[in-house]
């Protein structure tokens, strides 16, 4: 295992990967140049085998070490998202409407860099299986990669990701066992009422007003009917109502995540939105059509891999710059799958003061890329220990 030093030399290559990643950005499946650009990476790099086309544009790629034994997984996802970048940096997105605003293009340039290092120092008993993932942004991508079959197929015994956070300091992580990113659902709620003219509301039923009182209806569920000490956000996203100014309309739509870091919340927050729903509109003469989905679940980090996480980020930049007891977050991951199909843990990398995620102002900051670099080698090295 090494310190950040040995992995520096490969910041400037991964650099202009990262840039032109940025330049380009793809969406969900779509990804036909991204993966494109990948594989043939990978190919350069003389990695033993490369399957593309999982998941639609997923690829897994195989670096064998020096001595038989497991093979361990580490995940990169490559999508970008449906926002107009304002970054204004030299390198941003040449795709109107499209800009990497989660770092994905980092993700993928970072583990392109270890496998370039792996292919070529192989100091490591087993294999690795690098794991490129489309669709994270839209939470399905990483469950069709497990449905596809790549943890049996690549015989995977435990698989590791990363994701970069800003606010924590560049070459630094954080990382917590348990829970570590709470798990997302999304609903959809049509308030249906009886429409009429602005002027004559009695003569109505506003489907307007019974919305606005179901959105502070359920702020009560987390508020008054939740344990304080279990987190649970349902965040109204979406409000559809008439488009003039002197119409009641027939109908509102509302729509919103419900996220939380324990899964029983889960079936809690669907019936009693729906509940709650029911009794304000029933209340006032109205009904409602409610729609639940259960999107990604709570990601959760297995104890023994989070302690070999641990020892790979402290052997990089030393125990200060490792906080092994992070808050978890209320943001979701797809990588949830690929934890309840095998053991393993995700970490955070600092960004630094950067825009937050999923702003039209964030970009990576290339100044952790030897430091996703260093960890991913050094997860290798130490749970494929010689």
């Amino acid at each position: 295992m090494n310190s950040i030093e040995a992995f520096r030399y490969l910041q400037p290559e991964t650099t202009a990967w990262r840039r032109q990643l940025h330049e380009h950005p793809e969406l969900e499946y779509r990804l036909y140049n991204t993966a494109g650009f990948v594989a043939e990476k990978l190919a350069s790099f003389g990695v033993d085998h490369i399957e593309t086309g999982i998941a639609e544009t997923g690829i897994v790629a195989l670096i064998e070490g020096c001595k038989n034994g497991p093979t361990i997984a580490l995940r990169a996802d490559m999508d970008a998202l449906p926002i107009i970048e304002q970054s204004k940096k030299s390198w941003c997105s040449k795709v109107p409407g499209k800009m990497h605003a989660c770092g994905h293009d980092g993700h993928t340039a970072m583990l392109l860099g270890a496998a370039k290092y792996l292919a070529a120092s192989r100091r490591f008993k087993g294999s690795v299986a690098l794991i490129f993932q489309p669709a994270e942004e839209s939470g399905e991508g990483g469950q069709r990669m497990v449905q596809a079959g790549i943890m049996d197929r690549f015989s995977i015994s435990k698989v590791f990701g990363l994701h970069n956070v800003p606010g924590i300091e560049v070459g630094h992580f954080g990382i917590c066992q348990g829970p570590i990113m709470a798990a997302l659902d999304e609903f959809d709620l049509i308030v249906k009422g009886r429409g009429g003219h602005a002027a004559k509301p009695h003569e109505a039923i506003d489907p307007v007003v019974i919305a606005a009182q179901i959105i502070v209806g359920l702020q009560a569920l987390v508020s008054r009917r939740t344990s304080p000490m279990e987190a649970l956000v349902i965040s109204v996203t979406k409000l559809n109502a008439a488009q003039a100014y002197n119409v009641i309309p027939d109908q509102v739509d509302l729509a919103g995540s419900v996220r939380t870091l324990v899964p029983g919340l889960r079936e809690f927050a669907q019936g009693q939105i729906l509940a709650a729903a029911q009794g304000i509109a029933r209340g006032f003469g109205a009904d409602v059509d409610f729609e639940y989905r259960r999107c990604a679940p709570v990601t959760i980090n297995h104890p023994g891999e989070t302690d070999l996480a641990v020892k790979a980020a402290r052997n990089l930049v030393g125990s200060a710059c490792v906080d092994e007891k992070i808050s978890p977050r209320m943001g979701s991951e797809d990588f949830a799958y690929m934890l309840e199909a095998r053991p393993g843990a995700v970490i955070f990398l600092g960004n630094g003061s950067t825009a937050s995620l999923h702003h039209p102002g964030y970009d990576f900051n290339d100044e952790a890329l030897p430091y996703g670099i260093g960890y991913w080698a050094n997860v290798v090295e130490t749970v494929l220990a010689l």
